[in-house]
């Protein structure tokens, strides 16, 4: 066989990394969601055989795990703020931040805590900014109260997006075309308080649905460590 004749040789393996799989996952979760994600299609995504991730990651398991804390740190800023309510509302807000960019998370959040790095330095901020302010077991439940709010608002944005995007209508879309429904069942007078929060309550966008109940956690945090 001539030199002419002779097969190319296959280029080599395509070089791995552990943050490269991760990245692509996240990609993949970004753009379909968790159902997207698996370790064949980052393979794909990467042009690598799926046993070539065995040796970086076992489990998808252990890259979801991976994929939460990559993400944990987009919500801490560079510094840090000042008190303790100041904190909890920046790692609030910044995890909302993260959520709107990274759908999937919402369906994440709220299991066992994460053990990565960027996940424990969230732990650490929240529980050092309230350090000293009150006994451990309060701290604790203060931080716990604040995540659980967070979560649910959170999850029921994020299910009103989704809602959206299935059917087409907006929130405002949605009520139009079912004003007259909800119109008859409140003139039955059965259902009195709805038919006054229908009708005198104020409407507001997510941000300040969200900003508002987090002040009105954080106060009763806050009266919770005076007390």
């Amino acid at each position: 066989m001539t030199v002419w004749d002779r097969p190319t040789p296959p280029p080599p393996p395509v070089p791995l990394d552990r943050e490269q799989i991760v990245a692509a996952a996240v990609a993949l979760a970004d753009e379909g969601g968790l159902a997207a994600v698996s370790l064949r299609k980052v393979a794909a995504r990467l042009n690598a055989g799926p046993m070539r991730l065995y040796g970086y990651i076992a489990t998808k398991d252990e890259l979801l795990d991976l994929m939460v804390d990559a993400v944990y740190a987009e919500i801490l800023p560079a510094g840090q703020p000042a008190g303790w309510r100041a904190t909890l509302r920046v790692v609030a807000h910044g995890t909302r931040r993260t959520v709107l960019r990274h759908e999937w998370l919402a369906d994440l959040l709220g299991g066992r805590p994460s053990l990565g790095p960027n996940g424990l330095a969230v732990a650490e901020a929240q529980l050092a900014a309230l350090d000293g302010r009150a006994d451990t077991d309060t701290v604790l439940r203060a931080v716990e109260t604040v995540a659980a709010y967070v979560i649910g608002a959170l999850r029921r944005e994020i299910a009103n997006l989704r809602a959206e995007r299935a059917t087409g209508l907006s929130e405002r879309d949605w009520q139009r075309a079912h004003g007259p429904q909800v119109t008859r069942i409140l003139a039955t007078g059965r259902y009195p308080a709805l038919a006054r929060a229908v009708h005198d309550g104020t409407e507001v966008d997510a941000a300040t649905s969200f900003a508002t109940g987090l002040d009105w956690v954080l106060d009763a945090v806050a009266a919770r460590l005076s007390g």
